[in-house]
């Protein structure tokens, strides 16, 4: 089996030096599916055209189309072309945001072309459970379950006593309030908008960590929160560690990958009971679920008991730490040998 090369997350030594890889612009393929917008369902088109030359060049082992919706379609339509091998990621549950957006109409069209350009991949790789039913429902073809990992050195409680995190936390809560926060895009399918049921207690202060389209309507919800801007890297973790306690609001996550990190940094986390996190979080063990009318009552028990959001955060970190990339990118290393075997039992 021929070395299929590094994979390297984000952060780490050498990923951005451009100096050893090659690198090709292509023009933006057609908008996604949506309501005033209906594309055509054959793969191939200028995108695909222009595709084809360069992976006849490059000549990979595997295609890897990350999270393919526009361009990642048209790569899987030219390697099938081609006869390469295929992964597809399914990582964001664009029908579900559609059908926010522009209504069931929108996430019928999204579904179906959905459906066809997984079809066009040798495995879709999903990352939980509740994502690979819901995928199988819509018949969606060969699907294998894959997570994610975490950075457990960066994202790391040992950073709550750093002068950066004990500077925050004064001003987050000068009078020794319970720090309460979410982390993520601040979009209409985040749902972060259910916080406005903690808002009106003086015990808690809320913090929002994330930017995005809502953020002038959530500062007028929540004009007692504390919106910290969009943070990465060490600004990021330094943001979790100022928290006692992590509330994740969304439910169409098809993961939850900020539930990981604030785990790995000690925090006991919050969230709904549906879709990714059923994966992610062990109940009443490193965290706690709730449904939507239960919010409040959940993270106000919580506040009233330090020790046992201690016990939580502590399983928690435990957990994360289990959950290392290395493990992750050797399952995904499995997959691409799996979709390349056929190819190698056909040509031997």
């Amino acid at each position: 089996m021929p070395d299929l090369g590094r994979i390297l997350p984000p952060g780490a030594p050498g990923v951005g030096d451009r100096s050893r890889s090659r690198a090709r612009r292509l023009p933006r393929p057609p908008h996604p599916p949506g309501p005033r917008r209906h594309p055509s369902l054959v793969p191939g088109g200028s995108t695909a055209g222009i595709l084809e030359p360069v992976l006849t060049s490059f000549e990979p082992d595997v295609l890897h189309a990350a999270s393919p919706f526009g361009l990642g379609a048209r790569g899987l339509g030219a390697a099938r072309n081609l006869g390469i091998p295929t992964v597809a990621i399914y990582q964001t549950d664009m029908p579900g945001y559609l059908a926010q957006y522009g209504g069931r109409p929108a996430a019928a069209l999204s579904w179906r072309w959905v459906r066809h350009l997984h079809s066009l991949a040798d495995l879709t790789l999903a990352p939980s459970s509740a994502t690979i039913q819901q995928l199988r429902s819509r018949g969606v073809p060969r699907i294998a379950h894959w997570g994610r990992g975490v950075d457990s050195l960066l994202f790391t409680p040992r950073l709550r006593t750093c002068p950066e995190v004990v500077a925050l936390r004064e001003c987050l809560a000068p009078r020794g309030e319970t720090v309460v926060g979410y982390v993520g895009r601040l979009a209409p399918e985040k749902q972060v908008h259910r916080l406005e049921v903690l808002a009106d207690d003086p015990s808690i202060s809320l913090v929002i960590v994330g930017d995005g389209p809502s953020r002038v309507r959530l500062e007028r919800l929540l004009p007692r929160a504390h919106f910290l801007g969009y943070r990465t890297g060490l600004d990021l973790a330094q943001a979790y560690c100022a928290l006692d306690l992590f509330v994740h609001t969304g439910t169409k996550e098809t993961f939850g990958q900020t539930l990981q990190e604030a785990m790995a940094s000690g925090l006991p986390v919050v969230a709904p009971s549906v879709g990714g996190p059923l994966d992610v979080l062990e109940a009443g063990r490193t965290g706690c679920f709730y449904d939507t009318h239960e919010l409040r009552r959940v993270v106000l028990d919580l506040c009233a008991d330090p020790d046992r959001r201690a016990a939580l955060g502590s399983a928690a970190r435990q957990t994360a730490l289990e959950r290392g990339w290395a493990g992750t990118v050797a399952q995904l290393l499995d997959y691409y040998r799996q979709v390349q075997a056929p190819r190698s039992l056909a040509a031997a």
